[in-house]
């Protein structure tokens, strides 16, 4: 990603937030740091991801969408922030302004701490000095909210006992009040997020500084020492943040906290407990089953494999894996959704998967990638990656329009043209009152670079098919990987190795789990025919053979540079069944193509929506339409015709569904 990325009419937000920057007051200059920019590896893991810095995307797929947010969509909610009164409130909480706190979420702060870290995550990518200034303007009106000692939620500084939502509940209107709800260790965690992103992204301590100063409030405020607050957060995501604000100042007590609260959930003579809906009914040791709103489970599972990797805890890793296996083997959705009710965003009991009112919110998508990735960088295992890209190529973009200015909160598997699923319409809305989803995909997307590479010691592994040019440290050497492919439309992948001087070291491939008849791990989804699969892979050529091994192809050889490499997945349109106790897909079949999953449409489908099927032995043909939806394959069998399933809803309200009926022809 050599070109510059430019927010369109950069010039004139950037007018706007120097204005609301000048009033407030500045006594210090960011200090930059100077070097390198380096994640800062956390001790524990066996993998370390290659930097975003490191990996220069060329993809057909993949960079379109990535420019499209930081192009299109950052400007967007930026405007929207304005509107909405986010950047006010910072403004009216330091006493800059006259007013009342706007917005009706008590998290409406952590819309703009999000903005930030995906605009960070485009500067470590793409430098651009009108962005930067940008966000030390953000940064200055963040810090004007934050309050003496550290604190920084901006409605408990405005008006302490008028919250913005009314199932916020408070007494006095005191801080910590009612943490169930009011989301002030949230607003924290997201904050640190953005702050340990924005520092890799800059070299610049004002954000970062206006982070580590709330989160010494919150080591002074909480544990188990004389005078503190016994307490865990309502809605997780302070544990990950505190572990990332650890990582860079080696400071224990991050880490310390952190665990804390994880130890603490479910403690009920530490404090009132909350309830599964929050995960804190059991301690997390002990917890088997996914429960309780989704985005607060996959965020604390996410912090959990975290104290698993860096503490060594053989129980929180057990946890971990028994948490996973039951939301992979029994309440993930084929798209990667999880979370199966609207009543309390969560998880319903296990095999109760229902898709026209399947729940399924974006950013669980992305907390689960979060989650996914973690686990993956412990053990080294493809699996997490099968859910990662079946997670990121359907239920995840699903929740962007193809113009980048609309979103699904749900995201649905069926739709019937009048339910209104998506927080009161049956299609994508322009923003939310609750607008977390639209700020995590910005916060998200423009990282997705840091998932195609890792390293361990003197081996590469290759976990997602992308095109991109990529320089990877290894133990002796750096490595340049030059990766072109069309996947997911095309299977063909061809790499050409440059190392900085010749030598032994090891490139894994990662099998995809469609491309081996696994269409998830565990039994909650087969094909219904399990057809002759035949990866092929070339060296400088030659075709050779290599063993799959826990999900990957190992190379090993004396890498010179110019040496090529290539891999051909078998792609063809694969029928897709359940197991037999999720009773809402019985006698149904739904259609993947490599890692996308399709659904059929009634705008393509005009003619018995309702009733058509599908036979067992129908034959359906791939084809490329380069002026639909972005460019898109498209399957059809001559009577009905597919699209991926995160394009629907770009045409106007109409029908959709995934699963369709199946007639079972010997």
């Amino acid at each position: 990603m050599k070109k510059r990325y430019i927010i369109n009419s950069l010039s004139v937000v950037l007018a706007l937030f120097t204005f609301l920057y000048s009033c407030t007051s500045q006594d210090e200059t960011p200090e930059n740091k100077e070097g390198e920019v380096v994640s800062p590896k956390v001790s524990g893991y066996s993998l370390t991801p290659v930097n975003i810095q490191n990996v220069r995307l060329s993809d057909n797929f993949w960079l379109p969408i990535i420019k499209r947010v930081q192009e299109k969509t950052i400007e967007y909610a930026l405007k929207k922030c304005e509107e909405e009164g986010r950047f006010e409130n910072f403004l009216v909480a330091g006493g800059k302004k006259e007013g009342t706190v706007k917005g009706a979420m008590p998290f409406d702060d952590t819309d703009v701490y999000k903005i930030i870290e995906g605009a960070s995550n485009s500067l470590i990518s793409s430098p651009n000095e009108e962005l930067e200034i940008l966000l030390d303007s953000l940064v200055g009106i963040i810090k004007t909210g934050q309050e003496q000692d550290g604190y920084l939620t901006t409605w408990r500084t405005i008006d302490p006992a008028k919250p913005p939502a009314p199932w916020v509940k408070v007494d006095e209107g005191k801080r910590w009040e009612s943490l169930f709800m009011s989301h002030e260790l949230y607003n924290a965690g997201h904050l640190y997020e953005a702050a340990y992103v924005h520092y890799l992204a800059t070299g610049k301590r004002n954000f970062l500084d206006i982070a580590l100063k709330n989160a010494d409030l919150m080591v002074n405020t909480f544990g188990d020492g004389e005078g503190k607050i016994h307490a865990v957060p309502g809605h997780q995501i302070i544990e990950t943040g505190l572990i990332k604000l650890y990582q860079i100042t080696k400071k224990e007590e991050y880490l310390n906290l952190a665990k804390y609260f994880l130890d603490n959930r479910g403690n009920a003579n530490h404090h009132d407990l909350f309830g599964p809906y929050s995960q804190d009914h059991v301690p997390v040791i002990q917890q088997d089953e996914v429960v309780g709103h989704s985005v607060r489970a996959v965020y604390m599972y996410a912090a959990m494999t975290d104290i698993a990797a860096i503490q060594k805890d053989s129980a929180y890793l057990h946890a971990v894996n028994n948490l996973w296996e039951n939301m992979v083997y029994k309440k993930m959705y084929i798209t990667g959704g999880i979370g199966a009710h609207h009543e309390g965003e969560a998880f319903g009991d296990n095999y109760e998967l229902p898709n026209l009112t399947a729940y399924n919110e974006t950013c669980a998508s992305i907390g689960n990638v979060y989650w996914n990735h973690r686990l993956h960088n412990l053990t080294g295992e493809a699996n997490y990656f099968d859910i990662i890209e079946r997670t990121l190529y359907n239920g995840l973009i699903s929740g962007l329009s193809l113009d980048g200015q609309k979103f699904f909160y749900p995201n649905a598997l069926e739709s019937d043209g009048v339910y209104k699923f998506n927080k009161g319409e049956c299609t994508r809305q322009s923003w939310f009152d609750c607008s977390c989803c639209p700020t995590n995909l910005i916060r998200f997307i423009p990282s997705l670079p840091g998932l195609v590479y890792s390293t361990s010691e003197d081996t590469v592994y290759v976990n997602l098919y992308v095109s991109n040019t990529a320089t990877i440290p290894l133990k002796d050497r750096n490595v340049e990987i030059i990766q072109t492919t069309e996947y997911p439309w095309n299977g063909t992948v061809n790499f050409q190795i440059n190392p900085e001087k010749r030598g032994f070291f090891s490139i894994k491939l990662r099998i995809p789990g469609w491309a081996h008849n696994e269409a998830m791990p565990g039994d909650l989804y087969s094909y219904l025919e399990n057809t002759p699969t035949s990866v092929q892979l070339r060296f400088n050529n030659s075709k050779i053979e290599a063993d799959v091994v826990d999900g990957y192809i190992e190379i090993t050889t004396a890498w010179k540079e110019g040496d090529k490499l290539s891999i051909d997945f078998p792609m063809e349109v694969k029928k897709v069944i359940t197991n037999e106790k999720v009773t809402e897909n019985q006698g149904k079949v739904a259609l993947e193509y490599g890692p996308v999953v399709y659904a059929f449409e009634e705008v393509d489908n005009p003619e018995d929506f309702d009733s058509f099927s599908i036979n067992s032995n129908d034959v359906f043909n791939v084809n490329k339409e380069d002026d639909l939806l972005g460019g898109v394959n498209v399957i059809n069998n001559g009577s009905v015709k597919a699209i991926p399933y995160y394009a629907w809803s770009n045409r106007g309200i109409g029908k959709m569904k995934v699963w369709v009926k199946l007639n079972q022809l010997n």
